[in-house]
């Protein structure tokens, strides 16, 4: 048996690692000490957990399988305790004072709380919660919104980019209808709109709201027409100030990465902008088309005007609020700060995850939120895996899943879920190996569309299957990124 899979090894760095996250609890005791009572030992496990992800324990993990023992995969929730564990398994004594209390059983019970307290009851115990968008039509279809509950809805989604306080009352007003008809809770959760950066068309095609254009062209982002001929293609991102921001080299993706492009040339209030890449049949580009800059560090706030608008109705009317494109543990004392100015009892908080800053900030995103009570976290795979790229995303959702189960925080799978379902009544293969998938969340969000139904009969069958088979996999510990960013901060 080599050096590295001995007994003596193996106990040499888990007295390692169970020091190391000592010092850490220690250096950051200040933050665990700000965070709500509830969420203090979620807090400390979590920079235990990030304390643990600072190193590299592959070969480690290698010689704990060997000899039958905990690999600590699947333990980010009581990740100090299993170590303890471990170590009593071999034979060291553990001082009673000295046992972690958030082990397995305490973990998982604070995990379930919180995600009552986020998504309510839910009508199959051992799947997530499930929640669907609505759009302006369900303002006015009782008998679907009845049926959605009946199937199995928890939690009702409300995009308040759409729509207006007339229609979302509608829907609600049928919402809380039949939930009183069929005796079936279910949360309300309202999404702040954000900043919507979306492509305006000031030149070239905009009679039509929308352009021809071809790889290899160069055309223009400015906040006015000003100062250009009629044959240029000149897009409006539809917020002041992003431009200021943009830098030579920097990518830009418009309409969701189907065209992507660089950025060649700086001038005041204008970007000129080379295009790479155009990956549909259709080469244009039509208004109202989301952009995005994922070299960018766009400084523009979180929380807008319009956004600020809303909060008073969703204060009254929902349960939970959505909070997008959030950067920092800032825009989160921000919103916090709003809502308690508005009401003593505000919506609880679900964070959206959909810019690389958000990732890299995640772990200070959590201790902010942790401030509360509760509150939860959204990875919203349809901006991030542009922002990331989509080769990545895999990836990054899994890391996202880690940390937030390690600081007990309740996630949202959201995006895409069955979507060729919803809106064809067939799913594709790779779909369905998808919503398998979010049976690792505690909620999972399905979107608008014409098979809502269908959609919530398979993915109830699909996730009823997966919780037969696994709670969670066996992963290997390499170092994050992410954990040496937060404890060195």
């Amino acid at each position: 048996m080599t050096g590295s899979e001995s007994l003596d090894f193996i106990k040499k760095e888990l007295i390692s690692l169970e020091k190391n996250m000592a010092a850490e609890v220690a250096n950051k005791s200040g933050i665990i000490e700000s965070l709500h009572k509830d969420q203090k030992e979620a807090g400390k496990n979590l920079v235990e957990y990030l304390s643990v992800r600072n190193r590299d324990l592959r070969i480690l993990q290698d010689a704990l399988h060997i000899h039958g023992l905990s690999s600590l995969a699947s333990s980010e929730s009581h990740i100090r305790r299993q170590v303890q564990a471990i170590l009593e398994r071999l034979g060291e004594t553990i001082p009673t004072e000295h046992i972690d209390i958030c082990d397995f059983s305490f973990s998982k019970k604070k995990i379930d709380e919180k995600s009552h307290l986020l998504f309510g009851n839910k009508t199959i115990p051992s799947i997530p919660s499930l929640m669907v968008t609505f759009d302006s039509g369900f303002a006015d279809s009782y008998a679907l919104i009845k049926s959605l509950l009946e199937n199995g809805m928890n939690v009702a989604r409300i995009n308040c980019a759409h729509d207006d306080e007339a229609t979302w009352s509608k829907m609600i007003n049928k919402l809380r209808k039949a939930s009183k008809r069929t005796g079936i809770d279910c949360k309300v959760y309202m999404d702040l709109a954000g900043p919507k950066i979306r492509t305006v068309l000031l030149g070239k095609g905009k009679d039509k709201g929308k352009v021809k254009v071809k790889e290899g062209e160069l055309i223009w982002l400015a906040e006015e027409a000003k100062g250009f001929g009629q044959d240029d293609v000149v897009i409006s991102p539809n917020v002041p100030g992003i431009i200021g921001f943009l830098k030579k080299g920097d990518r830009v993706y418009i309409d969701d990465g189907v065209i992507r492009a660089t950025v060649e040339k700086t001038k005041s209030g204008k970007a000129g902008i080379r295009i790479t890449r155009i990956s549909s049949e259709k080469s244009q580009i039509k208004a109202e088309k989301g952009i995005n800059f994922p070299d960018t560090l766009i400084q523009i706030p979180s929380l807008t005007d319009f956004d600020k608008a809303c909060l008073p109705f969703i204060c009254e009317n929902a349960d939970l609020v959505g909070y997008s494109f959030v950067r920092n543990a800032a825009d989160i004392s921000n919103l916090q700060t709003e809502l308690t100015a508005i009401s003593e009892t505000p919506p609880l908080m679900i964070v959206k995850i959909e810019t690389p800053e958000a990732v890299s900030n995640l772990p200070s995103l959590l201790m902010e939120g942790m401030k509360q009570k509760a509150f939860g976290v959204m990875i919203a795979r349809g901006d991030l895996a542009v922002e990331i790229g989509f080769e990545r995303m895999g990836e990054i959702q899994e890391e996202i899943l880690w940390i937030c189960e390690a600081a007990h925080v309740p996630v949202v799978w959201a995006t895409q879920v069955l979507e060729s379902l919803n809106k064809s009544g067939m799913a594709t293969r790779s779909e369905i190996t998808d919503a398998g998938q979010s049976a690792n969340a505690e909620c999972v969000m399905i979107n608008k569309g014409d098979h809502t139904i269908e959609v919530m009969e398979t993915l109830k069958d699909i996730l009823q299957r997966s919780a037969e088979h696994r709670v969670k996999k066996r992963f290997r510990f390499r170092q994050l990124k992410i954990a040496e960013r937060f404890l060195k901060s």
